[in-house]
């Protein structure tokens, strides 16, 4: 299964070797073989999870599968060894300092799955020294990965072991709440007041405020990324997504170049001083304008939180879509017309 295409896949990767493209491959069939989710993942996130995978496994080419090494074998990568690795072997250029990002986000999913394990659990989490290694449970059915005849011995394994694909997204039987994006795509919310407002965003605010706004990204109770543009963001130079201060709908106008950060407030929550002080630095780099707006069901919850609201910030009601409050100070001075 090819999961990366070299037509359509991203400049790092269109310029390894032909093996190398075949070799990531191969660690992404794996993966996901092994319950790894992938869907949704953009095409150099896959990638960068597949090289710290392979780094990890000391495996540097298609046929070197059957001597993989694991944690009995005395093998265990710092993050800054796995980015040695990297570049040496795959021609890459990740920076020294990108060594956190190996723990967060490339070999996140690997040891949620308990493919990859820590071989420094007492350490810290963001220790420099904790080392990184196969699992013993996975080491061997991975030795026999074969592309004409592994697919039996594998659904053997998982039949009885979970996969994390299921434990992230499990389906539920609950109501849903159907939303419109404004490119018409439809999807589902789960029930909940906060999911209302969230889609009155959806359907009246961008419509009316929005300047063809398409959104980047929206979070569901039930799951976090219903919406995700990743690559989208990074040309914005936006925040990485996994930080707490993630607003709940954020939303790009390119006639404008504006992107709105949109906080729908049900009980808590609204762009107060702080969190806009936070949300500014956030987006010091950004290269669009900035809006920062909290969105309410109605006016009664608005008078609850008028007194924490910031300056400088927009507020739109659900139950008056027509209209807007500005909190800006003298920026809209001036007779109404």
């Amino acid at each position: 299964m090819q999961f990366i295409n070299a037509n359509t896949a991203n400049t790092e990767f269109q310029q390894k070797a032909l093996t190398q493209q075949i070799l990531i491959n191969q660690a992404l069939f794996i993966l996901h073989s092994l319950g790894i989710p992938l869907t949704g993942m953009s095409t150099r996130r896959m990638e960068r999870m597949a090289l710290a995978f392979l780094a990890v496994a000391d495996v540097s080419g298609p046929g070197r599968w059957a001597v993989l090494k694991d944690e009995t074998s005395g093998r265990s990568l710092r993050t800054r060894d796995i980015i040695v690795y990297i570049n040496a072997h795959f021609g890459e250029n990740i920076s020294s300092g990108s060594y956190d990002d190996i723990r967060r986000k490339d070999l996140l999913l690997p040891t949620q799955a308990h493919i990859v394990v820590s071989t420094g659990s007492g350490s810290a989490r963001n220790d420099s020294t904790r080392g990184y290694a196969i699992s013993v449970e996975f080491a061997d059915i991975i030795r026999q990965f074969h592309v004409s005849a592994w697919d039996q011995p594998v659904r053997i394994f998982m039949e009885s072991r979970s996969r994390l694909s299921e434990e992230l997204y499990l389906e539920r039987s609950v109501p849903r709440i159907p939303i419109r994006l404004p490119s018409g795509e439809e999807i589902q919310f789960s029930l909940g007041d906060h999911n209302i407002l969230q889609k009155a965003v959806v359907e009246e605010f961008l419509p009316r405020y929005g300047y063809g706004a398409e959104v980047l990204y929206i979070g569901d109770t039930a799951k976090k990324f219903l919406v995700f543009q990743e690559e989208r963001l990074q040309q914005l130079k936006f925040f990485q997504l996994g930080h707490g201060e993630l607003p709940d709908v954020v939303a790009y106008s390119e006639e404008k170049n504006w992107l709105y950060l949109i906080e729908a407030v049900h009980s808590s929550g609204p762009i107060s001083p702080t969190r806009l002080l936070n949300l500014k630095r956030l987006t010091s780099s950004c290269t669009a304008d900035v809006i920062y707006m909290t969105a309410f069901l109605d006016r009664a919850t608005f008078r609850k939180f008028t007194a924490d609201i910031a300056w400088e910030t927009e507020v739109w009601i659900a139950s008056d879509p027509d209209h807007l409050i500005h909190f800006n100070g003298d920026k809209f001075l001036g007779p109404f017309r």
